[in-house]
């Protein structure tokens, strides 16, 4: 069964209704229980990195996620569900004072989440970063199989992105006024900051190489 993980960080029917259109049935579910025992784990989101991780660990979420990605199990974070991954993030709660302490991330992938900075707004370019952008797989992975290395376009919508400390985990990198990565992999982890389910054919093809492939 492939599990779509709900804490009540948006876009899970879009994700869902995506796993339909491939012939794949994916349960939303914020029970831990049914976390921990999933064939395939989804971790999307959209919005704040704070809301997400206080909403992981008010539904105690937060160990069964671990504890599923420690199996061995394949897992796919999605946007915000990438960013959580990582051990933490620049976005603080609204209205923290200057010099607040990050917010705590998962920690599955060593690295931190970080603000686009002013080099995108002096580039003429907009944060956050909405809209089509390409994607360079600048190594191989299970998830991208089949696909160009080069000239892959998939939808983003983010202010921020992961800076994973080891860039031997980036297998997907874009350019937004200088380059990040877009999708990374370590053992049976995956995770994209891209929209798979909001990327057309392409990013079927992504979710359908999740399901087989990994």
């Amino acid at each position: 069964m492939i599990v779509i993980v709900d804490y009540g960080m948006g876009n899970l029917r879009s994700v869902q209704k995506a796993f339909e259109r491939i012939g794949r049935k994916a349960e939303v579910t914020d029970k831990p229980e049914k976390v921990a025992a999933a064939e395939r784990l989804v971790v999307p989101g959209v919005g704040a990195f704070a809301d997400a991780m206080a909403a992981l660990r008010a539904r105690h979420l937060v160990e069964p996620i671990r504890e599923f990605c420690a199996r061995g199990r394949p897992m796919l974070g999605i946007c915000l569900g990438l960013q959580v991954l990582l051990d933490d993030s620049e976005e603080l709660p609204l209205g923290a004072p200057a010099g607040a302490p990050l917010v705590k991330g998962l920690g599955l992938i060593p690295g931190r989440v970080v603000k686009f900075g002013p080099h995108v707004t002096a580039s003429g370019l907009k944060v956050p970063h909405m809209g089509w952008n390409v994607v360079e797989f600048v190594k191989p992975s299970p998830l991208f199989e089949g696909m160009p290395r080069q000239g892959v376009y998939f939808y983003f919508a983010h202010s921020y992105y992961a800076k994973p400390l080891d860039e031997a985990v980036t297998v997907g990198r874009t350019e937004y006024g200088g380059p990040f990565a877009s999708a990374v992999a370590v053992g049976n982890i995956y995770a994209t900051q891209f929209h798979p389910e909001k990327s057309q054919a392409v990013g079927l093809a992504v979710l359908e190489n999740f399901v087989t492939r990994t």
